[in-house]
């Protein structure tokens, strides 16, 4: 078998280069080459010639030699079944222990005698089990690479739709603006137009009065003027018009005519610190909240609304991507600013809510796993379980409440070590944690709880 093969290798291999034929194309003078060994030659010679017996072809691009290919196929599938040893051209059987390498029954005779050695199959039995002990932690490997590209690939997708959703939302809230902005400048131009009506119809009625009073001195002139014009004697006689009770009548009895007062466009009230005074209205329309949700942290069975200050816990689990900022057991969600310095202060709404947790946390708590809160793993809260409320200490600590809170504050003095809960309606006292803080804290917020906006005022000074 080994001597059939070695000698239909060399019928079968390429004369350039001696290798078995690859895609194998044929010339008119019947000898055939790898495709690509052909060209390569015709390109270094610059002439079209067969390399064997130098006669010029003709065909830029020769004819595939389909059964050549075929027999090479077959040959190379063949050969594939049986290892030669290079030495004897024998069938490999044997595994040489000492040197470690496949070989045949004659190199025990020559290059391998007295080597200690085992049967192929055991041999290869052998390196295959540490092969497939190596297999193992690649597979892991590749099993944690191929979770990990699919979270990146779930992040991508949610990337994009917050990028979409969050574009959206900016654009509600701008088109609020301007509305508010155009239903201003609506306003104020009716307020100007109104007083331009108002005066112009007052300046309107003076006019016309002034017009009449006019025509009444015009007609007394030309009357007096036409008795001037007449002749002396005439003028003299008693007859005449002109008697002193006349000369009581020609005397003009009306006012001196008056300006008007307030007369013009009141324009410093209209435009007098506008941009301030329009700022300043629109400050009734917007609300500040102190503390703002981080929705990358929230829980997938939390909701958030679309401002940021209301969380609310839903039975099914929303298609959020497991970013590392996430609790995937531990249904929670942070403020999206830390506090490292000062002090901060914050009210939650809770209402009849029945079962709510508050507090701060440090930034590096563990949000993965169901994690129990305590000031142990950097946790500072306190919780409300059906009527139960308790602060989360090592050992849970029962409160003692004497009213049901309808909001509870939140004061973090992170200077002096400190975090307190309150009941702000008569600041009554619910629990301190005091600690020695070292890094940055976040707002905890667990199930259905709503942050209260702050009422926003300005002061000139």
């Amino acid at each position: 078998m080994a001597s059939r093969l070695s000698l239909l290798e060399e019928e079968l291999s390429c004369p350039v280069c001696s290798d078995i034929f690859r895609d194998p194309v044929v010339l008119k003078c019947s000898h055939s080459f790898c495709k690509s060994c052909l060209q390569q030659y015709w390109k270094q010679k610059g002439s079209r010639e067969c390399p064997v017996c130098r006669r010029r072809s003709s065909m830029e691009n020769p004819l595939p030699n389909l059964a050549l290919r075929n027999t090479c196929e077959a040959f190379l599938k063949e050969r594939s079944l049986y290892k030669l040893c290079s030495a004897h051209n024998e069938k490999i059987k044997l595994f040489c222990l000492e040197e470690e390498e496949p070989i045949c029954v004659d190199c025990l005779k020559t290059t391998h005698r007295n080597h200690n050695f085992s049967p192929i199959e055991e041999a290869a039995l052998g390196r295959k089990e540490k092969l497939r002990t190596a297999l193992t932690p690649l597979q892991e490997k590749l099993e944690a690479f191929n979770k990990v590209k699919l979270i990146c690939d779930q992040t991508l997708e949610h990337i994009k739709s917050q990028s979409q959703h969050t574009e959206r939302q900016i654009k509600m809230e701008f088109e609020k603006l301007q509305q508010f902005l155009k239903d201003e400048e609506a306003a104020r131009i009716a307020a100007l137009r109104e007083e331009e009506e108002q005066k112009s119809q007052r300046m309107k009625e003076k006019i016309e009065k002034m017009m009449q009073e006019i025509s009444s001195l015009s007609e007394q002139i030309r009357a007096i003027e036409q008795e001037l014009g007449a002749e002396d004697v005439s003028f003299l006689q008693p007859t005449a018009q002109v008697t002193p009770e006349y000369y009581c009548r020609a005397q003009c009895t009306l006012q001196d005519p008056e300006q008007v007062s307030g007369a013009l466009i009141d324009v410093a009230k209209h435009l007098g610190n506008l941009k301030y005074r329009v700022w300043e209205k629109m400050l009734g329309t917007v609300q500040y909240t102190p503390v703002i949700l981080d929705p990358n942290t929230a829980h997938p069975k939390l909701s958030l609304s679309e401002n940021l200050t209301r969380v609310t816990y839903c039975n099914k689990r929303q298609p959020l991507p497991e970013n590392p900022e996430r609790f995937d057991c531990r249904s929670g969600v942070l403020g999206s600013e830390g506090f490292s310095s000062g002090k901060h202060c914050w009210d939650v709404e809770v209402l009849d809510i029945h079962f709510w947790v508050l507090g701060v946390v440090k930034e590096s708590i563990n949000r993965k796993g169901n994690i129990s809160l305590n000031p142990g793993i950097g946790a500072w809260c306190i919780g409300h379980w059906n009527g139960t409320y308790t602060a989360l200490t090592s050992l849970p600590t029962p409160l003692t409440v004497k009213r049901k809170p309808q909001r509870i504050r939140v004061q973090l003095d992170w200077d002096r070590g400190e975090v307190s809960f309150s009941d702000p309606r008569d600041n009554t006292p619910l629990y301190t944690f005091t600690h020695s803080f070292t890094e940055r804290l976040f707002p905890f917020f667990g199930y259905d709880v709503h942050i209260c906006p702050l009422k926003v005022s300005v002061t000139v000074t």
